[in-house]
């Protein structure tokens, strides 16, 4: 089947409104201090004309107050909201909501789809994905907070850590462990707890490269979470028992490939910066577009963007086309290379910016550290070059003599083609 990465031309002119709604009515909202309150007043008029033009919440099908897209047009629709922070929360794409959005959208039955997921939907509610603890973090089969079933409850004990989002949400989905002697990927499930249940602790937002200081409740944080005797009823078990790997599997899959887009609007964004200054800025006897090293770098940049974009649009179809288990090998894949994209080309522009590169007075060392990060969350690069390296090695068997060894072959092609061989001594 023919890859095909094309979109009808109505759709092409949403994106082209898009990218002028982003440039000229969001990111101008970057350069002000605006608390949480005041951001979202500013905001609110901005998400009504993204519904208005039928664009809200566009990762989720149409019955569920969704666009119902599929993967590449979700795809080019990050590739433009990466831009700027705050775009996905004007789009209804924001994560950890979306993804959560998606989670219950999978795995929830019609009451806690109405209880939790549409008001998610509406931006009535936040919520925040505790799964990560201190020694579990790339490998989920770690997990130690347990949820112990008693009587209509279960009574949920543990450390989070890297909650996104944990101390502005009204509800998290937190992932513990309910049968430790089941499989690896058996052990844990997934249940909705309101931030308010007695024993929910948030200790604090975790300062880190993005944001050293520290600053607990604000929309973007990374909380500490203490679950203590938290009782979560029964009726807030997502899906069964044990489906706990399945669903954050189903949740990530789609999560990275729209990461691996908005890096690279990220990284466009980036490199129009690099590019600007390389033919305004000029230094000993010329422009700086015209030394060799900086037209090294512009070439790099657009060689990895363009590989980078059209890994992740193969990754997207190929979901489209067959679900998260047939785009694996592809979503592990664009997730490492995407996010070394990322931090290159931002270097790159920083460089290229010289010490003005290195200030506030631009975005790009907000960004640069924002960058880092990519390489971590969502499973850190190794985790997937692994994942990627044994998918590809299922294709091959051992053996004993290589397949292309020179002498095995030539005495197979003579077998083969004897009667030519003798044919030709006989006529020699």
């Amino acid at each position: 089947m023919a890859w095909d990465f094309s979109t009808e031309p109505e759709f092409e002119e949403q994106l082209a409104w898009m990218r002028t709604f982003v440039r000229e009515e969001i990111e101008p909202l970057e350069t002000l201090d605006l608390d949480g309150a005041t951001l979202k007043r500013a905001t609110a008029p901005l998400q009504e004309e993204v519904k208005a033009r039928g664009l809200w919440a566009a990762h989720l099908p149409p019955e569920l107050g969704g666009g119902g897209f599929g993967q590449v047009k979700l795809g080019l629709m990050h590739e433009i909201l990466g831009r700027c922070a705050y775009a996905p929360s004007v789009f209804g794409n924001n994560a950890p909501d979306s993804g959560n959005a998606e989670l219950l959208a999978l795995g929830a039955d019609d009451d806690q789809k109405k209880r939790w997921m549409e008001p998610l939907l509406d931006g009535t509610l936040r919520s925040a994905f505790s799964m990560t603890e201190p020694n579990a973090g790339a490998d989920p089969t770690l997990l130690t907070t347990r949820a112990e079933r008693v009587g209509d409850e279960y009574v949920v004990n543990g450390h989070k850590w890297f909650t996104s989002n944990g101390s502005v949400a009204d509800f998290l989905i937190l992932m513990a462990v309910t049968d430790p002697d089941a499989a690896p990927r058996r052990r844990a499930s997934m249940f909705v707890v309101p931030a308010d249940t007695p024993g929910v602790e948030v200790l604090r937002d975790i300062p880190t490269m993005e944001h050293p200081e520290e600053r607990t409740g604000q929309p973007g944080g990374h909380a500490e979470v203490i679950y203590r005797d938290v009782r979560v009823p029964v009726e807030n078990l997502i899906g069964a028992e044990g489906d706990g790997f399945l669903l954050a599997q189903k949740r990530l899959g789609p999560g990275r490939i729209h990461h691996c887009m908005r890096w690279l609007g990220q990284s466009q964004r980036a490199f129009d910066m690099l590019c600007e200054r390389a033919v305004s800025r000029y230094t000993h006897g010329s422009v700086l577009s015209e030394k060799q090293m900086v037209q090294d770098w512009i070439a790099t940049s657009t060689a990895e963007m363009t590989a980078a974009r059209l890994m992740t649009l193969q990754a997207a179809w190929r979901m489209d086309q067959g679900g998260t288990e047939a785009a694996l090998t592809d979503i592990a894949m664009i997730k490492f290379y995407g996010a070394t994209v990322l931090y290159n080309v931002i270097d790159r522009a920083i460089q290229v910016h010289g010490s003005l590169g290195f200030t506030t007075d631009l975005p790009l060392e907000g960004m640069y550290r924002h960058a880092r990060a990519a390489r971590i969350y969502d499973g850190p690069d190794e985790v997937h070059k692994v994942t990627v390296a044994r998918r590809v090695l299922r294709g091959y068997e051992p053996r004993d003599v290589p397949t292309e060894h020179v002498p095995t072959r030539r005495e197979e092609a003579r077998r083969k083609f004897a009667h030519l061989l003798d044919a030709a001594a006989v006529g020699g």
